[in-house]
């Protein structure tokens, strides 16, 4: 069986390298080339092995030179967007882990897969706790009026909300076919305390170093709440879900928004 050719884009980052591992413990999947803004060194030892491959700051150079099945980008979405089209511009198939991609952002590479008959699998987040919680979300959605979302993450997370916590408000109201009910007080003694809000959905944002990533969605209506939590304690979390689209987007054309359609839920 041929191995699925990978490339990491943000290589060294901490969601690089845990992808990295990953991949390497897999084996339908191999690691061909590593991509960083500033590179000092030709070539990347791969962890827990003598293989060195090859190490360039220069995108378009290094899926010419090691000829990639599918890139994995887990940068910002500034980056992001650069990357995919260099990258689906010359054939490869892509997994995009980034938040906050704009709409403009989605429908071009949505266009950009169509066009170089690639595909471009992203998702606002690849763990299949967090893809579950969405799809209970939407489900739960259509029966109650009111609903807040509590986002937890560490303190080095640089946008807020999660793009998650939005992902997720987004399809609860898709769900529901209109906006949610919001009790407003009388008078907001600190400005926000109730939070940012998406069409009757109020989201707070927790930034504090005891988590990792995690969410919270409270749905109530007459005399009853519904909870559902769910919170990553590490990276590994995401690493089923990211492999699961490597191998996914080798056999699909177009863009996939999110893990829960490749999970088929």
């Amino acid at each position: 069986m041929e191995l699925i050719r990978v490339v990491i884009n943000g290589a060294l980052g901490r969601m690089g390298q845990e992808v990295t591992r990953a991949v390497l413990d897999d084996p339908r999947l191999t690691v061909v080339g590593a991509v960083e803004e500033k590179v000092t060194q030709k070539y990347l030892p791969l962890p827990g092995t003598s293989e060195l491959i090859p190490f360039s700051s220069n995108l378009g150079f290094l899926l010419r030179s090691c000829h990639p099945d599918v890139l994995v980008d887990f940068t910002n979405a500034e980056v992001s967007i650069a990357t995919a089209r260099v990258t689906l511009g010359q054939g490869v198939n892509m997994v995009i882990g980034t938040t906050g991609l704009p709409e403009e952002n989605l429908r071009e590479i949505e266009q950009l897969c169509q066009d170089n008959k690639v595909c471009a699998v992203v998702a606002a987040n690849f763990s299949l706790g967090a893809a579950l919680l969405m799809h209970l979300s939407k489900v739960a959605a259509k029966f109650f009026d009111y609903a807040e979302i509590l986002e937890m993450h560490h303190e080095k997370k640089i946008d807020a909300p999660s793009g998650t916590a939005i992902a997720t408000a987004k399809a609860m109201l898709q769900a529901r076919g209109k906006p949610f009910l919001c009790p407003k007080p009388e008078r907001e003694i600190i400005s926000g305390t109730r939070g940012g809000q998406i069409e009757g959905i109020a989201i707070h944002s927790l930034r504090l170093p005891g988590f990792m990533a995690g969410q919270e969605v409270v749905l109530s209506g007459r005399g009853q709440t519904l909870s559902l939590r769910h919170e990553a304690i590490s990276r590994e979390s995401y690493m089923p879900g990211i492999i699961l689209a490597i191998k996914e987007a080798t056999n699909r054309k177009g863009m996939v928004y999110g893990l829960d359609v490749l999970l088929e839920l």
